[in-house]
């Protein structure tokens, strides 16, 4: 089980980067919580792990704990987040000055929507960090970009949400 504190920026991607010979894994996550309760509890299942994830509210920095699960735990769990599910590919690597980056791009409904995030060790260095042209817009404190309220935005008549779509 891990504990604690994650100190993330979260922004819009403006152009996307080459991928070649980036790592990637397929995300699949769905949340027993809704985007306006005080903590998010969410399941996920990237590559061939799975987790079980309880956040606490905020925006740069917040409480989180993660325990691994097993693939039947996380099956026999996975029904109770029906309607709040999201699916990416997760692209992850380094930038120039060592922070490492996680690109989601992702599928479904919410495709062609693409967000990258990095981490820091300290407020003071997310505040410091300067991105770099690739990224887009800063959307770390907009609630509507929480992956868990991005999970409820329903597929309309079978077909994608557009991105100017998103509440």
């Amino acid at each position: 089980m891990s504990d604690a504190t994650e100190i993330e920026r979260k922004f819009l991607v403006a152009t996307c980067p080459a991928l070649d010979g980036v790592t990637s894994e397929t995300v699949r996550q769905g949340y027993v919580t809704g985007p306006d309760d005080s903590i998010e509890v969410r399941l996920r299942q990237k590559g061939r792990g799975y987790f079980l994830t309880v956040k606490s509210g905020g925006t740069v920095q917040r409480a989180e704990h993660e325990t691994a699960i097993t693939a039947e735990q996380f099956e026999t769990l996975w029904p109770a987040t029906a309607g709040s599910r999201i699916e990416k590919t997760r692209y992850t690597s380094a930038l120039p000055d060592g922070l490492i980056f996680e690109l989601d791009i992702f599928r479904g409904a919410l495709a062609p929507l693409m967000l990258v995030e990095v981490e820091f060790s300290t407020l003071d260095a997310a505040s410091a960090f300067t991105p770099p042209d690739w990224f887009g817009t800063d959307v770390t404190a907009d609630k509507r970009f929480k992956n868990r309220a991005l999970a409820r935005i329903p597929c309309r008549r079978g077909r994608a949400v557009r991105r100017a779509s998103i509440p």
